[in-house]
């Protein structure tokens, strides 16, 4: 919802894959659901996974873009993800993860 808004902004339709390992065991249907408590927070609302996913494993999803990290946020203070690029097996980091002391750095109430 902070890193992407646009499903919950005007829905718009990703899809999920599981990226950290390869899975023997069949799709289920899976929604695929943010970080924050709020009932708008759907990443992904309809997509095939392995049913023996696990809170620790990474998804992917695809063609995020570039827009969604002009579009994010630091709702509930939450710091904003990396942008990664992915090309032929080869990763580049495009903008590095923001740390809390990057957003602390912005108050200037705030003493470190």
């Amino acid at each position: 919802m902070s890193d992407n808004p646009r499903p919950s902004l005007y829905g718009a339709d990703y899809s999920a894959l599981l990226a950290s390992r390869v899975s023997e065991l069949e799709p289920v249907i899976s929604r695929v659901v943010g970080k924050h408590c709020e009932s708008g927070d759907i990443v992904v609302r309809d997509c095939y996974l392995p049913s023996d996913i696990s809170p620790n494993d990474l998804l992917a999803v695809a063609a995020t873009g570039a827009y969604c990290h002009s579009l994010a946020s630091n709702y509930n203070y939450l710091p904003r993800p990396a942008m990664i690029a992915v090309n032929e097996g080869k990763v580049k980091v495009l903008m590095r993860a923001e740390t809390e002391a990057d957003m602390l750095s912005r108050d200037p109430g705030y003493q470190s």
